[in-house]
């Protein structure tokens, strides 16, 4: 994965572009009456576009105007470092356990005004406890007081508990699903797993869609 994955900046008009774009104004009518600042972006199974999809997702919101940070809260395969061509020498999991880091945010300016990215720093032996600790709820206040909104790429549900555990401190959560590939029911199965535990489940994602080459992405809010 690499920049090539951006193309909200790589060809702007396309229709791919312009369904980001439509992402993001249907998330941005979905929050008229919630606040929606804190948005975690997970999938059902590996390899279904979830960190493709928040990256453009990000940059068009911060085109807009909106300050955004980009977490990469998937400390077992991290990739938005790659995303954006930055270092990954310090980050997310350095906040965990350095209080003078936690004071300043080592998030890194991107190419696009507005949006920096958070990236993951040293993996750890214990993702799901970090991500639901007490510290990890420091860290998003932290966040928000740098930003209007903060953006977090997770594990996909099914896989692993961290999505699970860390959509309890979000606003909501966005379930990517690739079509052709995501089944429907592990797509059920995720969405279940998530309103188990009262996950605020804003919509999902359709990625990958080929039907009239008009888009590739689609938001639906409800029922998958």
């Amino acid at each position: 994965m690499t920049t090539q994955t951006l193309i909200t900046i790589s060809n702007p008009r396309s229709p791919v572009a312009e369904a980001y774009r439509t992402l993001r104004t249907n998330m941005e009518f979905s929050n008229l009456d919630k606040n929606l600042r804190v948005i975690l972006v997970t999938s059902a199974g590996a390899e279904e576009g979830k960190s493709t999809t928040l990256s453009n997702l990000a940059v068009t919101i911060a085109q807009s105007g909106k300050r955004v940070i980009l977490v990469d809260a998937d400390l077992r395969r991290p990739t938005l470092h790659q995303v954006f061509g930055l270092k990954n020498s310090v980050g997310l999991t350095d906040m965990v356990r350095d209080e003078t880091i936690l004071a300043n945010p080592p998030a890194q300016e991107t190419s696009v005004p507005n949006l920096r990215v958070l990236t993951s720093g040293q993996l750890p032996p214990n993702p799901a406890e970090i991500l639901g600790s007490k510290r990890m709820s420091e860290i998003l206040a932290a966040l928000l007081e740098r930003a209007d909104m903060v953006l977090l790429d997770a594990p996909p549900v099914l896989a692993v508990t961290d999505a699970a555990v860390l959509s309890s401190k979000v606003d909501g959560v966005l379930l990517v699903v690739s079509a052709g590939k995501t089944k429907r029911e592990n797509a059920r199965k995720a969405q279940a797993q998530l309103e188990k535990i009262n996950a605020r489940v804003i919509g999902a994602v359709l990625n990958n869609v080929q039907a009239d080459q008009s888009a590739q992405t689609y938001y639906a809010e409800g029922n998958i």
